[in-house]
């Protein structure tokens, strides 16, 4: 078991990641000696700098010297010549979800988000509720939340509020006593075998609850359910289609797609509420974010309250302007469930057509979900389909984007390939009607095209 209190300079492989730069502010201000190294400069990297952290570009063996722990991220291969040198000289080392579950028993209470969709969404929605409350807590997001203007802040031991990814079963490093799942989908299947193995990672996710915490769960979601009979800790159920611990009713949507919706706490109207952002999708983040609430005794005034002034995160939903009239959006979603969930969002607001340009993320995802992603897009009056944004893969399943455009013809056959972000604006910019919603779509790069759009 690692110790901290023995370490001194700790360095990071990969510092620039949303989460990786996260757990390096938290450290720093514990006064660590925090450096770390990454392939290219990012806002991230400049931000660490700017914090005092010594950020190297490049991955140097020499970049470890003198560090006693080095923290690396999923994405960093074995063969990294920093964690080469880092065995050599019997540096000790540990994944970043494995440093996160050293951070954590040093708070009251810990509360993971987890879950396939949703997770930063429902993670910025309860940091800014705490914000709203008596507490000072520490929050690590996947993702910038415009309330906090970052991704991470620092507060005192009384909460730790984190984003939980269940990629290579992550978050079973964590020492939660609070667990939200959100729901549960097919995805990195690059890593999981098949649904039945993500299902049984959230129930070790959730068997890692004490008996004294509470795991707060989906009642709609039917693979989330599956979870239920095999936890001993306490539960509270959401949902609004099923009857649950915290039910929403009521929903209304106004002509902005803001909704409005009561939420009753066994069966007993427990208060009302509303959010700035369209889509069912966003009541049950609200919900689990409200249940989330409820549990740390945190009044209801105060958190109807922080709903209601909840602005979001970037790249979740995030309106960048408009061109020629046509309102433009950019979203993270990456996966059909989110797509589906996103164009239906984007159906509650007013507009003549919705024109969605989709950038797919990773060639595993694209070939194993295939047939999903082929109905995802009906709500679109028009598709536009990019190349495959490789991340951390080669292309080893022999995919194209043209595969996909083919699969999603026999749906929608308004769609089309567009190869390049210049080809895609200069289309957009000779078709755009005023009043068209153009959304862009997917886990890469595919914002640039939004922002060039607006410019």
């Amino acid at each position: 078991m690692i110790d901290l209190s023995n370490m001194r300079h700790i360095h990071f492989v990969g510092i620039g990641g949303i989460m990786m730069s996260g757990i390096a502010e938290i450290l720093l201000k514990r006064s660590y000696i925090v450096t770390g190294s990454d392939r290219d400069h990012s806002t991230m990297t400049k931000h660490l700098e700017k914090q005092g952290i010594k950020v190297t570009i490049g991955h140097r063996a020499d970049n470890v010297v003198g560090a006693d722990l080095v923290v690396y991220t999923s994405a960093v291969p074995d063969d990294n010549i920093e964690l080469i040198k880092a065995k050599e000289l019997e540096i000790q080392m540990v994944s970043r979800a494995e440093m996160i579950g050293l951070l954590m028993p040093e708070f009251q209470t810990s509360i993971a988000v987890a879950g396939a969709h949703g997770k930063t969404t429902t993670t910025s929605m309860i940091s800014n509720i705490l914000n709203s409350s008596d507490y000072d807590p520490t929050i690590l997001v996947g993702g910038i939340s415009t309330n906090l203007g970052s991704n991470v802040q620092i507060g005192d031991t009384s909460v730790f509020l984190l984003e939980a990814c269940e990629y290579k079963e992550n978050f079973l490093h964590f020492n939660h006593n609070v667990g939200v799942i959100l729901n549960i989908d097919e995805d990195h299947l690059d890593y999981f075998e098949d649904l039945d193995h993500i299902i049984s990672a959230f129930i070790k996710f959730a068997q890692r609850i004490p008996e004294s915490g509470m795991l707060i769960i989906n009642n709609d979601d039917y693979n989330a359910k599956k979870i239920l009979s095999h936890v001993n800790c306490g539960i509270t159920t959401f949902g609004i289609n099923t009857q649950s611990d915290f039910q929403a009713k009521n929903i209304t949507f106004n002509n902005e797609g803001h909704s409005k919706f009561d939420v009753y706490h066994n069966e007993e109207l427990y208060g009302s509420f509303s959010l700035k952002f369209p889509g069912q999708h966003s009541i049950y983040n609200a919900l689990a974010a409200i249940v989330s609430a409820y549990t740390l005794a945190i009044p209801l005034e105060q958190i109807s309250s922080a709903m209601k002034s909840y602005e979001g995160t970037k790249r979740r939903f995030e309106v960048l302007g408009k061109y020629n009239d046509a309102i433009v959006i950019d979203d993270y979603a990456h996966h059909p469930t989110e797509i589906k969930a996103t164009l239906a969002a984007a159906k509650k607001l007013p507009g003549e057509k919705i024109v969605c340009i989709f950038q797919p993320h990773t060639y595993t995802r694209t070939k194993d979900l295939l047939l999903q992603f082929a109905t995802a897009f009906n709500d679109a009056d028009s598709v536009i389909i990019t190349d495959i944004y490789a991340a951390r893969e080669d292309n080893t399943v022999n995919i194209h984007s043209k595969d996909l455009v083919a699969e999603i013809a026999h749906e929608n056959d308004r769609v089309k390939y567009i190869e390049t972000f210049d080809e895609i604006v200069d289309f957009i910019k000779a078709t755009a009607q005023p009043d068209d919603i153009i959304l862009t779509l997917g886990a890469g790069n595919i914002r640039d095209v939004g922002e060039a759009i607006i410019k």
